[in-house]
């Protein structure tokens, strides 16, 4: 097809780049991407989570879990000071 750019011509014309003008594209794509993607990003819909930990905790009293969630942590702490 006439006046198509393929991948392969785009990065010929880039190696003719001196390195400092190739480091500017570089940049110039990045935002251009970055940009892309958070004006696509999509909402989280919370909703789906619903339910999802449903019977993880059956059973086990809530305080008991809290207080052993904490000590796990403080050991964790405790023994990456070693």
């Amino acid at each position: 097809m006439r006046g198509e750019v393929t991948l392969a011509k785009i990065e010929k014309e880039i190696g003719r780049l001196k390195p400092e003008d190739q480091l500017r594209l570089v940049k110039k794509l990045t935002n251009r991407l970055k940009k892309t993607r958070l004006a696509t990003k999509q909402e989280l819909d919370w909703t789906q989570l619903y339910g999802l930990g449903k019977g993880l905790w059956k059973g086990e009293d809530a305080q008991k879990y809290v207080n052993r969630l904490r000590e796990d942590r403080g050991s964790m702490i405790r023994n990456s000071g070693r």
